[in-house]
């Protein structure tokens, strides 16, 4: 009865992803017809990237239709969160097919450890991406000592330093449990401080550090140059996720100190959405503008 219900519940999920998608890819490639001076593509020479774990359902439905709704709604540049059964060839030729790049991916921790650097690497090569990125760390994974971080440091200049050999960068993305205080310091400031600064970048997503109370411009000024990539992230009054310029974080002074930071690519992302269309279109429209300043 469980199986019997469990396989159900799986059509029913899927039946509403592939109606959701549909309805969203269908407005959106409607972007394609609109007049040049109305498009979202003629709007701003910037490069915006999209974090494409904002699109994560549609991606599980059709990569090919994804791609090409977030091309027209103007966007360059992408960071996958997975490749949905496609091989590293596949992905590099669809992206490069809608006029776009994509410099980053999340690599889950564990596949680090378990497939090996050199994996990662080839992967990452074959796909053209210049970042790879750890993510996210497991509640199991993060333990509940400092050392675990101390540990990983090790671990990452190990890799950081495979990856630079190869012409790519390791790179780590952050959320709010960096930012609490283990055996009396910051996990944060442990990855900054013991890994080699030509050996990783961060991924400041400024959604979680905002949230965390902490300031990206004293992280700024700290370590100038480590913040190669950002996840550009907005949070409303009752400290939830919200489009990008429509929530409470300030972002101008942030992005004014884009030069100190080192900032190379900059990703729209909201982990959770009810109208991804919106999503997409006021991302790139609130970040253009941002880039622009």
């Amino acid at each position: 009865m469980t199986g019997s219900f469990n396989k159900t519940s799986a059509k029913a999920t899927a039946g509403c992803n592939r109606r959701q998608f549909i309805k969203v890819g269908a407005a959106g490639l409607s972007l394609l017809a609109l007049p040049s001076s109305i498009a979202f593509a003629a709007q701003s020479s910037a490069k915006v990237g999209l974090q494409l774990y904002t699109l994560r359902d549609m991606m599980g439905v059709s990569v090919p239709a994804t791609l090409k709704l977030v091309s027209a709604v103007g966007y360059k540049e992408l960071e996958f969160a997975g490749y949905f059964n496609h091989s590293p060839k596949e992905i590099r030729k669809l992206v490069e097919g809608e006029g776009m790049s994509a410099p980053s991916a999340h690599i889950p921790l564990d596949t680090f450890r378990q497939d090996g650097v050199n994996k990662v690497i080839d992967t990452a090569l074959e796909v053209g991406h210049k970042y790879v990125v750890i993510p996210y760390l497991t509640e199991e994974q993060r333990g509940n000592s400092i050392d675990v971080y101390k540990k990983l440091a090790q671990d990452c200049n190990k890799w950081g330093e495979a990856c630079k050999k190869q012409g790519l960068t390791l790179a780590y993305h952050n959320h709010d449990f960096e930012f609490k205080k283990t055996d009396g310091q910051l996990p944060y400031d442990v990855l900054l401080n013991d890994v080699q600064a030509d050996l990783m970048a961060m991924e400041m997503d400024i959604f979680w550090v905002v949230k965390a109370k902490q300031d990206p411009l004293a992280y700024f000024k700290q370590y100038p140059g480590r913040f190669k990539l950002w996840h550009v992230k907005d949070m409303d009054k009752a400290g939830n996720f919200a489009d990008v310029g429509t929530g409470t974080i300030d972002f101008a002074p942030i992005f004014a100190q884009s030069k100190q930071a080192g900032v190379e690519h900059r990703f729209v992302e909201r982990d959770v959405t009810n109208d991804k269309l919106e999503t997409l279109k006021q991302g790139y429209k609130a970040t253009s503008a941002l880039i622009a300043g």
